[in-house]
């Protein structure tokens, strides 16, 4: 089969590779459509250093069962399936509490986060686990059904983690694809005033688009003083889905009272400082949240079949897999959003 295959950073080659087999209760999918994540570009530029080598990138996919390994009970060669990248033994005690992406025997396919890092979707073929698996609605294109990955964490992270209740006015800092998510899940779930802050003009009328109320560019010097001339009493969630150090600063500088803010896009470990008795007085709440689980991914799939999220309203750009290299260019472009890999 065709990957793309990252020999070492700055190092990533289209060539010819086995197709794999699938093990016990595991299936082969046929690759339709993958989403382009951040970590994948960050990976293959050297930007996230956490990389075994070779490794075959891609964590966002969605395809078709070619063929299904020994003691597999509830998929069948033929099945559209949308393929969680992380997979969970479900019987040590964090797995049994919920908290797959805690499992103790984790391994990701194409992603990052274990030690277990198994081949990815930047490919023809890709093998994964059974409890991997979700049924594709049949109402749902490959592109969205491959971004269900990211949609579930922006559910978790706004409702599960947040728990944005209907009427809150809400802050979205950074609107990329992520940031847009959230936003589209808020919007989904009620949220009253929706504001997002982004430098980028381009990432500010996308924002306007998918359901923002209000947008302000971050690089204006009272973005503080904006937000709370349109939320005087201030808002009831931040989400930073950003990720640098800076935009956490800012969610922190725009809490009030009761404020909940949910430090959801910084990845990197840096640091921020808080004033202890003004946090203990303001009374908020910090969440975070990272990578998905079957519940989350069960909810993002609920929000598109019953057509209260378009994910693929966050596209810019598709690539064949033989084009992989326009699309790592083009994730380093402004003016690009979601890229998606269709081999």
């Amino acid at each position: 089969m065709l990957a793309a295959v990252l020999k070492d950073f700055n190092n990533l080659v289209l060539e010819e590779v086995e197709t794999p087999k699938p093990g016990a209760r595991e299936v082969l999918v046929r690759i339709k459509s993958c989403g382009f994540c951040a970590t994948d570009y960050k990976a293959i530029k050297g930007i996230r250093r956490n990389v075994t080598f070779p490794l075959i990138p891609g964590h966002e996919p969605a395809g078709v069962i070619a063929e299904v390994g020994p003691g597999v009970k509830h998929f069948h060669v033929g099945d559209e399936v949308i393929c969680q990248p992380s997979g969970y033994c479900g019987v040590c005690e964090q797995c049994r509490m919920g908290n797959t992406h805690y499992c103790e025997h984790a391994y990701t396919t194409g992603g990052d986060g274990p030690d277990d890092v198994r081949p990815g979707a930047f490919a023809e073929y890709m093998v994964t686990g059974e409890e991997c698996l979700f049924q594709k609605p049949a109402n749902l294109s490959f592109d969205a059904a491959a971004l269900t990955e990211p949609l579930s964490g922006a559910w978790k992270g706004v409702i599960q983690k947040s728990e944005l209740q209907v009427g809150e006015d809400v802050v979205i800092i950074g609107t990329g694809g992520i940031g847009l998510l959230c936003l589209m899940v808020a919007k989904a779930a009620g949220a009253g005033r929706l504001i997002a802050i982004d430098a980028s003009e381009f990432a500010r009328n996308n924002a306007l688009a998918c359901g923002a109320t209000h947008v302000i560019d971050a690089k204006s010097a009272n973005v503080k003083e904006q937000v709370y001339g349109i939320l005087p009493k201030g808002p009831d969630l931040v989400i930073e889905a950003a990720g640098p150090v800076a935009a956490v600063k800012l969610m922190v500088d725009l809490r009030r009272r009761g404020t909940r803010w949910n430090v959801f896009g910084i990845t990197t470990h840096e640091t921020f400082e808080l004033d202890g008795g003004y946090t203990h007085f303001l009374e908020g709440r910090m969440d975070a949240s990272f990578g998905t689980t079957p519940l989350a991914m069960l909810h993002s799939i609920q929000l598109m079949e019953r057509g209260l999220v378009d994910p693929t309203r966050i596209i810019s750009h598709r690539f064949p897999l033989t084009e992989i290299h326009k699309a790592v260019e083009t994730m380093g472009m402004p003016g690009r959003n979601k890229v998606m890999i269709q081999p």
